[in-house]
């Protein structure tokens, strides 16, 4: 299961947090109007699950990468970081 169920929350972790502040607010909100679709009835977005994290994935938009979890007793999507491609895969 790589996109949530239509209804889950979104939470936002103190790091990704930071990381969506240190963010232009036109990157900002593209990465959050992905969060939105993701969440949506009919999910939209480009992600795969993360190899060597189990129960972890990453939504692509652009260049910027979102790492996150599901917690299914919840129906949360849980947003763990928010970096470029580059830094996004190194354990965090």
């Amino acid at each position: 299961m790589s996109t949530p169920p239509a209804g889950y929350s979104i939470e936002i972790t103190r790091p990704a947090a930071r990381d969506l502040r240190r963010l232009d607010r036109p990157i900002r909100m593209r990465v959050l109007d992905a969060l939105e679709r993701l969440t949506a009835p009919r999910p939209a977005g480009d992600v795969r699950a993360l190899t060597g994290h189990p129960g972890q994935y990453r939504l692509r938009v652009g260049d910027w990468r979102v790492r996150y979890k599901l917690n299914s007793d919840h129906q949360q999507l849980i947003v763990l970081r928010v970096l470029p491609r580059g830094r996004a895969y190194r354990d965090t």
